[in-house]
């Protein structure tokens, strides 16, 4: 049943990582920079802030006791983390929007997923049990399912005529998802890095369920750091400082859609830290395909609710379709995996 919750958890964080953008198109006649910045205050500083405080007793003391070498880690994998998540937008300009973000989000499952256990020491020990044995098969399933979901959204952008044939680039385009693949799956290496922060959160009095909120502060503060230098450095390159007090834009509007846009990405960091709680230790490395799976499920349902497959073919839809399945087969895998006795 813990299994079950786990992937429940992992769902809903899904949802709100693949539902952000939503609020966040509301935003107008602010530039990106402006409206990635209000994002990221919300998503990355205010909310996780005030979400640990809420959940870890001695918040501030949970995060300061901690070894200078392990908050140094983990905020060092938040800010890769965020240099990930800045050049994820660079692999949809070569490759386009579905090839792009599924390649990126591909290499960033197999990352995320295979990395810890191989630093661990424990990959190994996976091969030797049942269990183990169907969460590698569910990961591969996965992968093959975000493959098939590449190939509907690259034969989506064929018919529609939207890929940016003047900036594609196959090359420029594989080198920057492979970067951005690695270095966003760092969020998964920071919540290891970052893993006696949660022990001590838990040994503060922090339920099991919430002791992860500690690192996600740690973690995040790293991504802000690095999506805010860049934020500004666009505010002033691009002379937009004065979209925060616009009097054309409507600016109560636009603050409260940006913060809702960050409330939202930031359920996918709660309940990502609540479903590796369930998944239990020895497959907690898992948590990040079904993270990354949920995503691209979710995501690909509101590109669907927004009419945004609108003019690709009847089998390209059928191939989408598929590879949703798939997804969601590897999924139920993955999760199931964890009840068999070893």
């Amino acid at each position: 049943m813990g299994a079950i919750l786990g992937v429940i958890f992992h769902a809903i964080g899904g949802f709100g990582a693949g539902s952000f953008y939503i609020p966040f198109k509301q935003v107008k006649k602010w530039s990106w920079e402006s409206s990635w910045l209000i994002l990221g205050l919300s998503a990355w500083l205010v909310v996780p802030i005030l979400t640990a405080w809420l959940t870890i007793p001695d918040l501030w003391q949970v995060l300061n006791q901690a070894e200078a070498g392990v908050k140094g880690w983990t905020y060092c994998f938040g800010l890769l983390w965020g240099i990930g998540g800045l050049t994820f937008g660079l692999s949809m300009r070569y490759l386009g929007v579905s090839l792009g973000m599924t390649i990126a989000l591909g290499l960033c499952t197999a990352f995320g997923t295979l990395i810890p256990p191989i630093f661990k020491g424990s990959f190994t020990t996976l091969l030797q049990t049942e269990s183990g044995l169907i969460t590698l098969a569910g990961i591969f399933i996965c992968l093959v399912g975000i493959a098939v979901v590449g190939l509907a959204g690259a034969r989506k952008e064929k018919e529609t005529q939207t890929a940016a044939d003047d900036e594609f680039s196959l090359s420029k385009g594989l080198i920057v998802a492979t970067l951005s693949g690695l270095l966003s799956a760092c969020f998964a290496f920071g919540l290891e890095a970052g893993a006696p922060i949660a022990d001590t959160a838990f040994a503060s009095g922090a339920s099991d369920l919430f002791k992860n909120n500690a690192v996600l502060v740690w973690i995040l503060w790293g991504g802000m750091t690095t999506n805010g230098i860049y934020c500004v450095y666009l505010n002033r390159k691009n002379q937009t400082s004065a979209d925060y007090t616009n009097p054309d834009a409507p600016l109560t509007k636009n603050y409260i859609w940006a913060a809702l846009g960050g409330l939202t990405w930031y359920l996918q960091f709660f309940f990502y830290g609540m479903g590796t709680t369930f998944l239990g230790e020895e497959f907690e490395f898992a948590s990040w395909s079904i993270h990354m799976a949920f995503i691209i499920f979710f995501s690909n349902l509101w590109g669907i609710i927004y009419k945004e497959w609108n003019g690709a073919s009847s089998k390209t839809k059928w191939i989408l379709a598929l590879g949703l399945t798939i997804v969601m087969v590897s999924i139920l895998m993955i999760g199931l995996a964890n009840t068999i006795t070893h």
